[in-house]
């Protein structure tokens, strides 16, 4: 597995989930403007007919391509193993978007 990095990360995974309750991964330099693309239906194909979304997890790496990495373990991964990485991990408090973005299980 691909280790995060906890601090000063440039370059991150994160997961949300739809509101048809299926999850989506993706990566991106900025957390905030990413997610808040995807609610308003300005991101991924997949996303736009699944608003709203909420963030359900962060990740923060040092390189694009470590992050990388861990978006297709995760997308690779089944439904159960993308639950327990929400589980076992959150949304890390430097990010900073609306309560309405993030899940209740998210932090």
């Amino acid at each position: 597995m691909t280790e995060p990095r906890t601090t000063d990360p440039d370059h991150f995974v994160y997961l949300l989930r739809c509101d048809d309750g299926t999850f989506y991964t993706g990566y991106t330099t900025d957390v905030e403007r990413r997610v808040r693309e995807h609610d308003e239906g300005a991101g991924a194909k997949y996303t736009r007919g699944r608003t709203p979304v909420e963030l359900l997890h962060v990740e923060g790496f040092d390189s694009k391509s470590a992050a990388m990495s861990r978006e297709y373990e995760i997308k690779d991964g089944s439904r159960a193993a993308k639950e327990r990485v929400v589980a076992e991990g959150g949304v890390p408090e430097f990010v900073d978007l609306p309560v309405a973005l993030l899940a209740d299980d998210g932090r």
